[in-house]
């Protein structure tokens, strides 16, 4: 593959949203062996879509580099892989590398002209700058889902990798923000569903008493943690971070307005000191919270299926199901100036240009069709499906998905554990997903933001009452400005 210039790529530096997940902290390569038996004798295929387009069945090798670096993840991967090989003939090796080392490992790549042929599970901010250096191939992109059927994905799917009218990327899987709240404790008190901002204020100060938090949500000033928690609630508001034009709006009435609420949810339906991933989910589960805002991969976690981090609750020792049972999940919520939205994090296969671009075309279409449940089986708490289904059963793969074991110590599907509309909520959050910068065309903003969290540390002021919301927002403002300009 040809060395490409990273210029946009180096500005853009940083782009993980943490899902507050694990994995490993190096890259870890794992080859696969030759297949066994020429393309001519794989087996037979299940259907339409498990035969890589024609132009690829001779063969050929490609390199994949994965963000899933967990141990379990890239084993599963490789067998994913392995089966892939077996029936197209196409040789696959899987680097797994975190993907906060992927800039260093991508500038190192393109220096020595060996970029792989494709990239999976990036990050929306990492498959635009992606884009922005010149390293995606759009054009394979867009054949491998007019291949499998644009109308079997998710539109909005499609819309968030989508850059210059263009498909940029093919997307594999999402995670979805979400507000976890006890429904009982609402039952007793007559409180409506947590799905708007008068609701959840009204909720978080009617429950905050008797040692029990209204709600629980991250402050932490340098916590990216708060970045996502705020940017959930600021674009259900309306909020965005720039304009079609690139100009940066969090002074805009709507963005004022969250920070407003943000600060009166916190201070009066809250407890005080820093608030983070750790604590605000280990208050949750001992029954000390009404509500708190975390990621769907808090999932397998509620239920008890992780020993680190179980519920505790006094309710939980003989019945360790309880706060599953007794909890509502909402992933839209909606405020005062805006429409029913939720933060959330898509991830995407990424195809390079310059490589063997029909044998990564028909990598990535059976990774979107035979191997996709397998896909989603990495971890489906936080891996729900983007493409829906095929042609011939559009729900195929949403059905699939809430049949999947989830979990760490123990694994049960989340329809198991969770009543049907809930497990509908999450499969089609992605319909509601949004994000700041990527409609707008700034996603190269995104990255610094993540980095610098110039919002998470005004609103920080605002909640201790150095500042008023509306000077948070100001200063954010100015912070992002700044930060604009060093980019141009």
């Amino acid at each position: 593959m040809r060395r490409r210039r990273l210029g946009a790529f180096a500005m853009a530096a940083l782009f993980a949203v943490s899902a507050c997940g694990s994995g490993t902290t190096s890259p870890a390569p794992v080859t696969t062996a030759p297949s066994a038996e020429p393309a001519s004798q794989a087996p037979a295929s299940a259907g339409p879509e498990s035969q890589p387009p024609a132009s690829a069945t001779a063969g050929g090798s490609i390199t994949f580099w994965t963000a899933e670096d967990n141990a379990d993840r890239v084993a599963a991967t490789q067998a994913i892989v392995d089966e892939f090989t077996a029936k197209s003939g196409i040789d696959v090796k899987v680097v797994a590398i975190a993907e906060d080392q992927l800039q260093a490992q991508v500038t190192a790549a393109s220096a020595a002209g060996t970029l792989p042929d494709v990239y999976g599970a990036l990050s929306l901010g990492f498959v635009h700058s992606l884009a922005a250096a010149g390293i995606a191939d759009s054009d394979a992109a867009q054949a491998v889902v007019a291949g499998l059927g644009v109308d079997t994905f998710s539109p909005r799917a499609l819309e968030l990798v989508t850059a210059g009218g263009s498909l940029i990327g093919v997307p594999s899987d999402s995670w979805a923000q979400m507000l976890v709240y006890r429904k009982d404790l609402f039952q007793k008190a007559g409180l409506a569903a947590p799905t708007s901002f008068d609701a959840i204020l009204a909720a978080a100060t009617a429950l905050n008493k008797d040692g029990m938090a209204g709600i629980v949500a991250a402050t932490g000033p340098a916590d990216s943690f708060t970045q996502q928690t705020f940017e959930y609630f600021a674009l259900a508001n309306g909020c965005q971070l720039t304009d079609s034009g690139g100009n940066i709006t969090l002074t805009s009435p709507q963005c004022v307005e969250a920070f407003t609420f943000y600060t009166n949810l916190i201070t009066k339906g809250s407890v005080a000191g820093v608030q983070d991933a750790d604590t605000t989910r280990a208050a949750y589960f001992a029954g000390d919270a009404a509500m708190i805002v975390w990621s769907s991969f808090l999932l397998d976690e509620l239920a008890g299926l992780r020993n680190d981090a179980l519920p505790t609750c006094a309710e939980c020792a003989s019945d360790p199901l309880y706060l599953a049972a007794n909890s509502g999940i909402v992933t839209a919520v909606s405020g005062p100036s805006g429409s029913p939205t939720q933060f959330g994090e898509q991830v995407s296969f990424v195809i390079g240009k310059d490589g063997n671009t029909a044998a990564a075309q028909a990598f990535v279409a059976y990774m979107m069709s035979d191997g996709y449940v397998d896909w989603l089986a990495l971890a489906p708490e936080g891996k729900f499906p983007t493409r829906l289904g095929t042609t011939a059963n559009k729900t195929e793969f949403t059905a699939a998905w809430a049949t999947l074991p989830t979990g760490v110590d123990q694994k049960k599907p989340l329809g198991e554990l969770y009543p049907t509309d809930v497990v509908d909520t999450l499969t089609q959050s992605v319909n509601t997903m949004n994000r700041w910068g990527f409609p707008q065309g700034q996603g190269a903003l995104v990255g610094p933001i993540l980095v610098e969290l110039p919002v998470p540390k005004t609103l920080a002021q605002a909640l201790d009452g150095t500042v008023t919301a509306e000077q948070a927002a100001a200063n954010a403002q100015a912070d992002v400005e700044e930060i604009a300009k060093s980019l141009q």
